[in-house]
């Protein structure tokens, strides 16, 4: 793996009339929100070839309309991934290593954000990136990391939609 991306879901409306949260879809804002980061990540560059996505309602929309910037991508939703913790992210993380060259894991917070704070501390970030990555991991956002062969993670950058413009 050479790139990774934790991405949290976009906003979901409060409520599913199932009533399971697991069913929440996302929000007009959400929808518009992940279709932004979609382009503004294959804007960059970072067009992955593997994604992890939580089978939550949620997750699976913001894949894809995230997943429409990108082009052929192979999906994996395993079930423990819904709220699941950092450490249950990390293992799915260290599983694709072998078999992704960028690789995206859309999850939720705590978990997301949990793991990505790990990773800033393993690959001795400034403690400005990491106080700044402690603040919050908002609807939507992702951080971006490169991997080196010595599979360490060295963060590359931080997007949120509030941040970008209609790209």
């Amino acid at each position: 793996m050479q790139r990774l991306i934790l991405m949290r879901h976009a906003e979901a409306e409060r409520a599913a009339s199932s009533g399971r949260d697991r069913d929440r879809v996302l929000s007009a804002r959400g929808r518009d929100d992940a279709a932004l980061m979609g382009r503004a990540l294959a804007k960059r560059g970072l067009r992955p070839d593997h994604a992890v996505v939580s089978p939550a309602a949620r997750t699976s929309e913001t894949w894809e309309l995230v997943h429409e910037a990108m082009g052929d991508v192979q999906v994996t939703q395993p079930d423990a991934t819904y709220n699941g913790s950092a450490d249950t992210l990390r293992r799915y993380v260290e599983d694709k290593a072998d078999e992704a060259g960028c690789l995206i894991v859309v999850a939720h917070n705590p978990g997301v954000h949990q793991l990505a704070v790990e990773y800033l501390i393993e690959g001795a970030a400034s403690p400005a990136i990491v106080d700044r990555m402690t603040g919050g991991f908002p609807p939507g956002a992702a951080a971006i990391f490169s991997v080196d062969v010595a599979e360490r993670l060295t963060f590359e950058g931080f997007l949120q939609p509030a941040d970008l413009t209609a790209e």
